[in-house]
């Protein structure tokens, strides 16, 4: 976590982290691990570098209701 939080802090980016299917669980667990080590800010969000964006291995989004 402190590797990621260095690099997006100190080149200005953002990192961004996919999940599909069965991997969603594991990206449940590196959100809390990130909300706990302060990666993911959930009282200033602005201040967060990085985005975690999850997906149904079944259905596009576009099918989703």
């Amino acid at each position: 976590m402190e590797l990621i939080n260095n690099i997006a802090k100190a080149h200005g980016g953002v990192s961004v982290f996919g999940g599909v299917g069965e991997r969603t669980r594991e990206g449940n667990y590196l959100y809390m691990e990130m909300k706990e080590c302060g990666v993911i800010n959930e009282q200033n969000i602005v201040e967060s570098k990085v985005a975690l964006v999850y997906g149904r291995m079944n259905e596009p989004p576009w099918e989703l209701g």
